[in-house]
């Protein structure tokens, strides 16, 4: 069993993997930048390591500082969390090559999986149900025109190193599709380093549909769907676990597809397999594969009573998966809102600040996972989420109901938050009845 852990990350996700390490009676050490030095993590790890500039560049980006500092503090293994580098294979395999354990997949099938064309080509040959696109990179805007006159308008034209929402541009018409192409090829090679591009069918009533995946090489086990289609410029802001109105063959078909897809590549850690659901024709296509824990993972652990997190950490201690497929049932209904630090009644400006009050409520069945407390002030460098609220009900009305008088309870004061949107979005006719679509809060904004 691993006896020591480094984090290298920050914010929420470093706090819930120094709870699950402690609940395991593993040490952990938290790394942090110049900014973070009195964030929550520091305060709740064992102990903690100055990985230098409040820059991510400089610090949670920087493979060699970051395996430096777990080799300087010896720990037996290192958790990437979400974000930052956890779905960078050249870190991953910087960490094998240092004798330490990468709490997630082997740097080969990160890179496989994180290829977006060689996924597509993986994912065709299990039978995974693929978008109409480009078959690889596109060589130039000429291509491009080529292949949206073979898969017709609309189009999405889509960073091949892409994340987050970043270096993707809907087409509607030839017309735009030479600018367009320059603008996320600029993109891509500005965020990720990585100018290639690749094409696919956009489909225009989208839902946002992912499965949860645990596998430990041998054995894969698949803890049903999360929905997470009200999303803002392509940023999931609104999950629930199950899927509103899923037919129960699609969620079958989904489920049983993610499996076939991580088997192939005898995966190791949490996955996430996501897929656009068509509610028209009631199709399902794969979108990507996700290489580590993602941020909504707590409300499918609300409704299985699985600790993910945990265990991922047995996963790559070599322990076997000790669940069985059959053991994995839903129970009720959650759904999660993310609480960014944003002025959501402003077109969503940052609000770095300090913490002047916070009232959390403390009811059954509900979670707030977060880094916050009073007195903190939240830098500017880093990204806005400062808080996930998890509610589990036994019916999705019953989880609506509480929400509603939860979000009323939750008090952030000193900095603005998207509270207000969430209690907008808990009396919204269309979220209610779950008629909803990754162009909703798009259109609900304008």
């Amino acid at each position: 069993m691993i006896k020591s852990i480094l984090i290298a990350n920050r914010g929420e996700i470093a706090v819930r993997i120094i709870k699950a390490a402690k609940k395991l009676g593993i040490k952990t050490v938290q790394v942090f930048s110049e900014v973070d030095k009195e964030s929550l993590a520091v305060k709740l790890a064992d102990s903690s390591i100055n990985i230098g500039s409040s820059i991510a560049s400089k610090s949670y980006l920087n493979i060699e500082v970051i395996v430096n500092a777990a080799i300087e503090v010896k720990v037996d293994a290192i958790h990437p969390g979400y974000g930052f580098l956890s779905e960078n294979a050249k870190f991953a395999e910087a960490v094998e090559k240092a004798g330490l354990i990468f709490i997630g997949p082997k740097a080969e099938v990160i890179s496989r999986l994180g290829d977006k064309v060689q996924a597509r080509i993986l994912a065709d040959s299990v039978g995974v149900p693929t978008v109409p696109g480009s078959n690889g990179k596109l060589k130039d805007i000429s291509e491009a025109v080529k292949v949206a006159d073979r898969i017709g308008f609309p189009v999405m034209i889509k960073a091949l190193a892409g994340g987050g929402g970043k270096g993707i541009r809907i087409v509607h018409n030839r017309e735009v599709i030479a600018d367009t192409f320059l603008q996320a090829q600029n993109e891509a090679k500005s965020v990720f380093g990585d100018g290639g591009l690749y094409m696919e069918k956009y489909i225009s009533k989208a839902r946002h549909i992912e499965v949860q995946i645990l596998g430990d090489g041998e054995n894969f086990i698949h803890f049903y769907e999360r929905e997470c289609s009200i999303q803002r410029r392509r940023q999931k802001v609104w999950e629930e676990a199950p899927a509103v109105n899923l037919d129960e063959n699609v969620r079958a078909r989904m489920c049983e597809k993610a499996l076939d897809l991580v088997r192939e590549v005898n995966y190791t850690g949490a996955a996430t397999v996501e897929y656009i659901y068509d509610d028209v024709s009631n199709e399902f296509y794969f979108i990507e594969t996700n290489t580590r824990i993602q941020v909504e993972h707590p409300i499918t652990e609300m409704i299985t009573g699985v600790d993910l997190v945990a265990e991922m950490i047995k996963i790559a201690s070599g322990i076997p998966l000790s669940i069985k497929q059959q053991d994995v049932k839903i129970n009720g209904h959650a759904i999660e809102c993310r609480i960014n630090a944003e002025d959501s009644d402003n077109n969503f400006l940052p609000s770095p600040g300090k913490i002047e009050k916070l009232g959390i409520p403390d009811l059954n069945n509900v979670r707030f996972d977060t880094f916050i407390y009073e007195g903190y002030t939240i830098p500017m460098f880093y990204d806005s989420l400062i808080g996930k609220l998890i509610i589990h009900g036994d019916t999705r009305s019953e989880t609506i109901e509480k929400l509603r008088d939860t979000l009323d309870d939750l008090n952030i004061e000193g900095v603005k938050t998207t509270i207000p949107l969430h209690i907008k979005l808990a009396q919204n006719k269309d979220v209610l009845s779950g008629a909803t679509d990754t162009q909703f809060l798009e259109k609900l904004l304008k």
